[in-house]
């Protein structure tokens, strides 16, 4: 395995899923990528099976209104980075780019009814951009801020 930038945003992904799980997603994680590599109609339909609600750290309080939406934005963030191909995935850059955007996200369904298969597939790779390293720190507090201060 080559260690570059690209390790270092499947870490950020790691880190936000667990962060918003509120628990180590390696379960999630291997079911997820064992399902893509047996067929892909298998992976989606594992991944459909799954809402997005339901692996929510369940000690906090449902996500309403723009906290939901801002929840779907970081989960789809997470779900890039976990693409199992390393240039498929975005740079640290364009995930602070990302975060940083204080445009609005309109949720296409409903918070409780949204699957992770929705967001894996919505989960596009992003333009290439130089990437900063070490970033993902910074970015965890500023999810972090943005989720409780609302």
């Amino acid at each position: 395995m080559e260690v570059n930038e690209r390790c270092d945003v499947y870490s950020f992904g790691v880190l936000t899923l667990e962060v918003i799980m509120g628990k180590h997603p390696g379960d999630l994680i291997s079911s997820l990528s064992s399902s893509s590599s047996s067929s892909s109609s298998s992976s989606t339909s594992t991944a459909d099976g799954i809402l997005l609600k339901d692996v929510l750290d369940q000690r906090l309080p449902a996500p309403e209104n723009q906290v939901a939406e801002q929840v779907v934005v970081v989960a789809k963030l997470a779900f890039a980075c976990l693409q199992a191909n390393p240039l498929s995935r975005p740079t640290m850059r364009q995930v602070a780019m990302k975060l940083s955007d204080d445009r609005r996200s309109h949720l296409q369904n409903e918070f409780h009814m949204i699957t992770l298969g929705q967001l894996i597939s919505t989960a596009q790779p992003l333009e290439y951009l130089p990437s900063i390293l070490g970033l993902y720190v910074v970015l965890v507090f500023h999810f972090l801020l943005r989720l409780f201060s609302s």
